[in-house]
């Protein structure tokens, strides 16, 4: 029984394909349960692989950890809920799934340049006296990968 080799090539494409097809369930399920207490474990479990496996391939996928990615979503959606002003960055940090105040500040500064609760200050100061329609299409937020990096969100 000689083969020409392909046999083995055509099994790892089809296990690629499936592995993309998990990674896109996974991805989903970041964007649809960010606010949730979601570890790259309990992501990994969900698909059946191992957390390590999850992680490897997620990252030659998409270019970065399960873990980065559920961070970047709380963050976006922490950058909208700071906007809105009627919630303090703990209730925020919570809200969006954070458990850790700390870790919340920290990555939302290393994302978006400034600490939530100076973002809050001024995009409350920047909207004041604005129609909040207006106020809406001012505060946009700018997609956080395209952002250049460290430079502050708020002019």
């Amino acid at each position: 029984m000689h083969h020409n080799g392909s046999a083995p090539e055509e099994l790892l494409l089809r296990q690629r394909r499936r592995d993309l097809a998990l990674l896109r369930r996974v991805r989903d399920r970041i964007d649809r349960e960010y606010a949730r207490p979601l570890d790259v474990e309990a992501l990994a479990r969900g698909v059946n692989m191992s957390a390590g496996h999850l992680s490897r391939q997620f990252r030659l996928a998409y270019g970065e950890s399960p873990y980065s990615y559920l961070m970047t979503r709380r963050i976006e959606r922490a950058m909208a809920l700071l906007r809105r002003g009627d919630l303090s960055v703990t209730e925020v940090c919570f809200e969006v799934g954070c458990s850790s105040l700390g870790t919340f500040s920290t990555r939302f500064t290393e994302l978006v340049g400034v600490p939530p609760s100076t973002y809050r200050r001024q995009a409350a100061s920047a909207t004041a006296g604005m129609p909040s329609c207006v106020a809406k299409q001012v505060t946009r937020p700018i997609r956080i990968r395209e952002a250049p990096v460290g430079e502050p969100q708020l002019a």
